[in-house]
């Protein structure tokens, strides 16, 4: 990916992703995404673009391993987290799911995946002190929750599955506050050219319609001019 790329899928949204995405298959049916409603510590963040760094974390219960193989699985996740391609972001499933009560995203946790260098946290998960979250850090999450409960790590670098979204670990990741996706690496090369020719037939009709004296044989026109420019 080159840099000029890894900028255009900053500034642009993830719905906008899916649809060029499916400009490069020349068809709609692309559902490598995620489904249902994501919160987001900042709406107003860019998007989240890189290679996924996975984890599975569960906190209703307290761990039934011993405290020294607990310790030493939570410092090998922060190096596993540490380590690895740039840009990536956090991708932690809770396996609690629904029931899930352990703020693992706070304050600490995220200034530290910061320091890491990571761009941000998608999780099925909790988080909390939205306060108090680093500036350049959103956390994309399932739930806002007070209590960090018995959160402990699971398993580090195995393939996760949020909101429906199965990702493996090195996946390249594209996530805002309307959920998330995993762009195919054949994909990578030519999706700058697909967001172009994307954006270009929309103007089409967006233009149309922003347009004085805007009318149904207006849009009829248009549309019929988009329909032959998308196929």
């Amino acid at each position: 990916m080159t840099p000029e790329t890894l900028d255009l899928l900053r500034k642009v949204d993830t719905p906008t992703v899916c649809n060029a995405i499916e400009v490069i298959e020349g068809k709609r049916g692309f559902d490598r995404y995620t489904r249902g409603t994501i919160l987001s510590s900042d709406p107003t963040a860019s998007a989240l673009v890189g290679r996924a760094r996975t984890a599975k974390i569960a906190a209703i219960a307290p761990p039934e391993e011993v405290t020294e193989v607990i310790k030493a699985r939570r410092m090998d996740y922060y190096r596993h987290m540490a380590t690895g391609p740039r840009p990536a972001l956090a991708v932690v499933e809770d396996l609690d799911g629904e029931n899930a009560v352990g703020a693992f995203w706070g304050e600490i946790n995220t200034n530290v995946h910061k320091g890491f260098g990571l761009a941000g946290t998608l999780t099925n998960g909790v988080m909390r002190d939205l306060g108090d979250l680093p500036e350049g850090y959103p956390v994309l999450a399932g739930s806002i929750g007070p209590s960090h409960a018995f959160v402990h790590v699971r398993e580090i670098g195995t393939p996760v599955t949020v909101f429906g979204l199965t990702i493996a670990d090195g996946d390249l990741v594209h996530a805002d506050r309307h959920g998330a996706l995993v762009i195919p690496e054949p994909y990578i090369a030519s999706i700058a050219a697909a967001i172009a020719k994307m954006q270009k037939t929309e103007a089409i009709v967006l233009d149309a319609a922003r347009a004085p004296g805007f009318d149904f044989e207006t849009f009829e026109a248009a549309w019929s001019a988009f329909e032959k420019a998308r196929t």
